[in-house]
């Protein structure tokens, strides 16, 4: 007899974006000559860069060719970009190895395949408020309890909440945990962790013999030089620490689909040797995956040649062009605004006593502007909402203006 896995059974409503779509439809039904400016959205919308489209032409045409078509590729990802990857590495100060790359086709998916090759007993700290695949991915693997509606969280998680007084990223654990999931710059509250924040998580993760899941899919918005690019910048990381990040807002590649995992040869946990999580993630990779895309690959590559990183770079200042817009628009109005400096991601507090939905509705009601309510990232976003600065210029500043102009006091 088949039964399912009841853990799926455990999963709070995934309401969040569907309440916001179904909120904005009635508004729209209602007000049909409205026009409603969207500035919740997590997606690029700006064209891929000539370099870019030169290597993803480049690699199409290959394969109309028999002499140079390709098939499956190494599961782990090909060999040229794995030693691009190690390379762009390199510009940070920081030596890995290429075949500790793990090309993908999203960190998304990485993040949370990753948690495979660890126990089901394993106690998981979760930054707070967080990307919802972190929490669900072990919510169906059968690592918390259930849903707490009052709370708003799942019993057995270990909730470490980022708020005003720590600048949005929380004090290590307090207590003993095994798995540590860490955002920085953070989705959704736009911070980013300092150098001694990540030497203590690096701390207390070799002191304890955890393991930290650092998704690092926002990097290239940091602008500060004195803020750490990767988790291996601190000493002591490769011991304790699995980075994942991705080309998808970093180059536009939302839709194309490519992404990647490092776990270093050296990485440990309680009860594995130097090198076996490094084999067991290979062996997950190779047995469960058949590569990303070739196509994706070769994109990937023309990413990190110097013309395609000076053509990424330059649409990531168009984004933060449009973090800075907002945030000056929204400070003009008496808004309390954090973020929006180091990501593309600003984190707005919730006039008076307004919940994150009261403040959405006022928004879309008096502003015709659709965000995203912080509460739907886990119960440290109460009382905020996530403005995004992806989008067209003249399409945020419509809705700058709009927020400007109606906002009622």
């Amino acid at each position: 007899m088949a039964t399912i896995n009841t853990h799926y059974r455990k999963l709070s409503a995934g309401y969040l974006f569907p309440e916001i779509a179904r909120r904005a439809k009635i508004y729209q039904t209602q007000h049909p000559e409205a026009q409603v400016h969207k500035l919740g959205i997590g997606n690029t919308t700006e064209a891929l860069t000539p370099e870019i489209l030169k290597g993803l032409h480049a690699k199409v045409d290959a394969l109309a060719s028999v002499e140079t078509y390709t098939g499956y590729g190494d599961e782990q990802g090909d060999t040229p970009l794995r030693e691009a990857l190690a390379g762009y590495y390199r510009q940070f100060g920081v030596s890995l190895e290429s075949n500790e790359f793990f090309v993908s086709d999203g960190a998304k998916a990485d993040a949370a395949n990753i948690q495979s090759i660890f126990g089901e007993e394993n106690v998981v700290a979760i930054q707070d408020p967080a990307y919802p695949v972190y929490v669900d991915s072990n919510v169906v693997s059968g690592r918390t309890g259930t849903f707490n509606e009052k709370t708003g969280q799942y019993d057995g998680f270990v909730y470490l909440p980022g708020t005003v007084e720590n600048n949005f990223f929380p004090e290590v654990p307090a207590s003993k945990v095994d798995l540590l999931y860490i955002c920085s710059p953070n989705n959704p509250t736009g911070a980013v962790a300092t150098h001694e924040q990540l030497a203590a998580y690096v701390a207390y993760a070799r002191e304890h013999k955890a393991v930290i899941i650092f998704d690092a899919a926002y990097t290239e918005y940091i602008s500060d030089p004195t803020l750490p690019r990767t988790i291996y910048e601190i000493e002591g990381a490769k011991e304790c620490a699995i980075e994942i990040n991705s080309f998808s807002k970093f180059a536009g590649f939302t839709g194309v689909r490519l992404g990647w995992t490092i776990v270093p040869h050296q990485l440990r946990c309680e009860n594995s040797e130097e090198g076996e999580l490094h084999s067991m993630w290979n062996r997950r990779q190779v047995t469960f995956f058949n590569g990303a895309s070739n196509i994706s690959q070769a994109g990937g590559l023309a990413v990190l040649s110097d013309q395609g990183l000076t053509e990424c770079r330059n649409v990531i200042a168009y984004y933060m062009e449009n973090a800075r817009i907002i945030r000056e628009g929204l400070k003009s109005v008496g808004l309390t605004v954090y973020g929006g400096d180091n990501a593309p991601y600003l984190w707005v507090k919730s006039p008076g006593d307004l919940t994150s939905w009261q403040f959405f509705d006022k928004l879309l009601h008096e502003c015709q502007v659709i965000t995203t309510p912080g509460s739907g990232f886990g119960p440290a976003g109460e009382g905020f909402i996530r403005v995004s600065a992806f989008g067209h210029r003249e399409n945020v500043e419509k809705a700058v203006r709009s927020i400007i102009d109606n906002l009622q006091h």
